[in-house]
């Protein structure tokens, strides 16, 4: 008899113990009265493309390799004619 009692007393323990877990995920996601929920982290600004003058590829202006006013995506196009 004193074993049923003790499986019985282990499983409403363990029971309490999962709807306690539920409960404090729960609150944890949403925002208590009065506080304001977190911003959204902000957004990475975008970065301007280019083409290059040789073979028409484009790649983040931060990369270009300028020679004569125009701009290339590596310094081996520098070398080549320039795409009409």
């Amino acid at each position: 008899m004193s074993r049923l009692l003790f499986w019985i007393a282990l499983a409403v323990l363990v029971v309490f113990a999962i709807r306690a877990k539920l409960r404090e995920l729960a609150s944890k996601s949403t925002p208590a009265a009065g506080q304001r929920p977190a911003a959204a982290p902000p957004q990475p600004q975008s970065e301007r493309m280019t083409s290059c003058a040789h073979c028409g590829v484009y790649f983040p202006a931060s990369e270009a390799v300028t020679a004569d006013g125009r701009e290339y995506c590596c310094p081996a196009h520098v070398r080549l004619p320039p795409k009409n």
